[in-house]
């Protein structure tokens, strides 16, 4: 038995240390799972694992994810958030910090379209930051609210991260999505409540549009192409999410109920060309690809892990915490935290969910509140330096006079502001339980 634990303790040692010396995640995780599985208990690792792979290949809600991924990708291909956001800019802008309110509901509607955060940052830097520093916004700030609203795809559904989850915990996908309609509405309003609060101490930090320059656009004419530019998005998000909280559709059938409308709208912008189809395959292929790898791959490295008693130590960690569930709760909380400055959302996933799920259950803890308090938590791993995927999404496309300091600098109040948000989720669980209850789930 001391072997055994003794042989999880260096699993995972030994699969941090390759992950530090950059070792891809996927090659890692099989790397020590098979390694260290073989030490702990032979060849009969290889015999458990191919039932593994294939519960995993055979799942019907997989198809989920490369349907979902088509449908941000080809709405992203389209260049509908180029128009969205040059308008809700135009709406928002005589406010001070304006501007950046705009580009929050931007990356909520976003969020709830294409769900993708690297497409949804790269747009938003292309587009929103040169015109942000040309217009007096301090490059913290302008940093900060691109890199914050760009996630926000990563709590409001249909996220990549509650399917994974879903999985994981053995969840409804229909429940957690609506489950996270509270947390992530009540994220947006913090950030654009903290924006106009600044607005108004630091009005230098983020002036509005000038007057000029928002009277050379009717007002009419404006509201015309907002209502034009917003229709098609919001109706899609209706017709997917609707039919999945509604119980009218499966999550894989509303997936592909907005993979065609996604191409619908396109093809009513006259952007759709079989070029556009082609890249956005291509894209949908790789992203997929690299998800269901790594999904493999976490098999074997949770297999060896369970077989080597890891969870036995895992739960006589959390039986010398001292103060119950709720240390245990903010423990876990912490450990993801912690994690997020090292690895990405689905590696912590995969590994830090799995271990402390089954005893956190045990003492009685309401699965769909953890699962919104671990979604709310791995919003933070895309802004925590030095590996916040955010920022280097942002950096890629940062004008020469914007350096890492003020991407750095800009993220901090915002990762402080998700913190604020998930210590009212816990607090208050029935901002994440209140709508599955609502609809009887």
């Amino acid at each position: 038995m001391f072997e055994m634990s003794t042989y999880a303790i260096l699993m995972l040692v030994g699969f941090f240390v390759l992950l530090m010396i950059g070792i891809p995640v996927a090659i890692s995780l099989a790397t020590v799972g098979f390694v260290f599985g073989w030490l702990g208990f032979g060849d009969g690792l290889f015999n458990l694992l191919p039932a593994r792979f294939y519960g995993i290949v055979s799942g019907y809600q997989w198809m989920a994810i490369p349907l979902f991924v088509f449908m941000g990708v080809m709405l992203e291909k389209s260049r509908l958030a180029d128009d969205l956001l040059d308008v809700m800019g135009h709406i928002a802008g005589g406010t001070k910090g304006g501007m950046a309110v705009g580009i929050v509901l931007f990356g909520v509607l976003m969020g709830a379209t294409t769900g993708i955060v690297g497409a949804t940052i790269i747009t938003l830097g292309l587009l929103t930051l040169p015109t942000l520093i040309r217009r007096g916004y301090d490059k913290s700030v302008a940093c900060g609210v691109i890199c914050a609203s760009g996630t926000l795809g990563q709590i409001i559904p249909p996220s990549l991260i509650l399917i994974l989850l879903s999985d994981i915990m053995q969840l409804s996908v229909g429940t957690l999505f609506a489950a996270a309609v509270g947390p992530g509405m009540l994220l947006a309003v913090i950030y654009i409540i903290y924006i106009l609060v600044m607005g108004w101490l630091r009005p230098d930090s983020m002036p509005p549009i000038p007057v000029a320059e928002r009277d050379a656009v009717s007002r009419r004419e404006l509201w015309v192409r907002f209502f034009k530019v917003l229709l098609p998005p919001v109706l899609l998000v209706v017709a997917v999410l609707g039919s999945i909280v509604g119980g009218v559709a499966a999550p894989t059938e509303a997936a592909s109920m907005g993979a065609v409308g996604a191409v619908l709208i396109t093809a009513f912008s006259g952007r759709f060309t079989l070029k556009t189809l082609k890249d956005t395959a291509l894209e949908t292929s790789k992203i997929t690809a690299i998800m269901m790898f790594i999904l493999m791959t976490a098999q074997v490295f949770a297999l060896s892990f369970r077989g080597l008693h890891g969870e036995e130590l895992i739960a006589s960690l959390f039986d010398a915490l001292p103060g119950g569930v709720n240390t245990a709760i903010w423990f876990m909380m912490l450990m993801i935290f912690v994690l997020g400055f090292f690895i990405e959302w689905i590696e912590i996933s995969y590994i830090a969910v799995p271990l402390f799920l089954p005893i956190l259950l045990n003492m009685g803890v309401d699965p769909v509140w953890l699962a919104m308090l671990i979604t709310v938590n791995l919003q933070s791993s895309f802004l925590t330096p030095p590996f916040g995927w955010a920022l280097f999404y942002l950096k890629g496309v940062a004008p020469p006079e914007v350096n890492i300091k003020d991407i750095y600098r800009g993220v901090v109040p915002f990762i402080a502001l998700q913190l604020l948000t998930l210590a009212l989720v816990f607090f208050y669980p029935q901002i994440a339980l209140w709508l599955p209850k609502a609809i009887g789930w």
